[in-house]
């Protein structure tokens, strides 16, 4: 797990930190942290030292609502080939799933990107192919660059895309939880670099840290975050400046705002959140799925879908509950059959637990 140079450190950090008899409340909102947390054994190494770590909606597949996982498996049942990621192939909708789907013969392909999706459409030119855009702004800048390159007349994409600071802001207004600091992804944090978070320490006062994903990257983050709140302190600092930079991958910035703009979506387990999803503008609509297939997509367009019963991925999205708490965890609900997206993803709070936690 780590290096005798990062184990000298590592014991130093956990040591100052119990000297301080603390009690914090952090939160990231990124799944490889949560996997190098547990899988490691740090949030329970944290937990001795007085600080508990819970994950916000930091996975992509999870805070994808039941209403957009309707929408593709509608798509799909109207005859267009459908192409995503493998997780989001096995997310329950209200009846079926897309592996369901595609076990009844339904035209539905796991695909690694959006460059896999359009070699389909072009080796498929008689027929509709839809791209389940899912992902943060560490995914977007491809679905972006694709679109730019003039895809072909039969492809589309159904966006699902949405961005973190808004969710931060959305956390905190409503006041469900009492937080003392958020460590920022750093996968995310490489594409818009940090200033997107300093209204969160400034208007909040709420300290931040963008963390790597080594275990001495999340000890390191943890302790500039104690750091912060013992001195009275709120400002965003940079653990993973290896990597992350200030302004963040300008490029990428401009081939996202060239393609999309910001929209007020919904996202798992929270109301509408100002300006953090993302829609293609309006010299790229003739992509987008949800206008072009319209009048297949109508049926939908005004239902309400909720969350499986007894499913409580909303809250351990939000930050509420940990996964262990959900009634359904490692009983009705497991990886081999998932009520809910928390527990198919393997960013997801509860596939990650079940895999290293449960058994233990």
């Amino acid at each position: 797990m780590f290096s005798l140079r990062d184990k000298k450190l590592a014991n130093e950090i956990v040591s100052k930190i119990k000297t301080l008899n603390v009690n914090h409340k952090f939160m990231h909102v990124c799944g490889t942290h949560q996997d190098t947390l547990v899988k490691h054994g740090l949030d329970v190494l944290f937990e001795e030292c007085g600080i508990d770590i819970g994950q916000g909606p930091g996975c992509p597949v999870c805070v994808t609502t039941p209403k957009e996982i309707e929408e593709i498996l509608l798509l799909a049942r109207k005859g267009k080939i459908v192409t995503t990621f493998g997780d989001m192939i096995q997310v329950p909708g209200e009846k079926d799933s897309l592996q369901s789907m595609k076990t009844e013969g339904w035209d539905v392909r796991t695909v690694y990107g959006i460059e896999d999706a359009i070699h389909i459409a072009e080796e498929n030119k008689d027929k509709d192919v839809v791209f389940m855009a899912v992902g943060f702004e560490t995914t977007t800048p491809m679905t972006a660059s694709v679109l730019l390159k003039n895809p072909p007349s039969n492809f589309s994409i159904l966006g699902c895309h949405r961005v973190i600071p808004p969710a931060l802001k959305a956390i905190l207004d409503m006041g469900e939880l009492k937080l003392d600091g958020f460590i920022e992804p750093g996968h995310v944090s490489t594409i818009i670099g940090s200033k997107p978070y300093e209204f969160i320490s400034t208007e909040y006062r709420v300290p931040q840290v963008i963390a790597g994903f080594e275990p001495i990257d999340l000890l390191m983050g943890v302790w500039m975050l104690v750091q912060q709140v013992e001195h009275g302190e709120a400002r965003v600092e940079n653990e993973y400046a290896r990597v992350v930079k200030e302004e963040g991958n300008i490029k990428a910035q401009r081939v996202i705002n060239e393609v999309f703009e910001p929209m007020d979506v919904k996202w798992r387990g929270f109301p509408v959140i100002l300006r953090s999803g993302l829609k293609l503008r309006d010299k790229f609509e003739e992509y987008d799925a949800r206008k072009r297939y319209e009048d297949d997509l109508e049926e939908i367009i005004n239902k309400e879908f909720t969350e499986p019963k007894g499913c409580r991925c909303g809250d351990v999205l939000r930050g509420i509950i940990s996964s262990k708490k959900c009634p359904l965890f490692g009983k009705k609900c497991t990886p081999n059959a998932p009520v809910g997206p928390c527990m198919v993803s393997i960013e997801g709070s509860c596939n990650i637990e079940y895999r290293y936690a449960k058994n233990q």
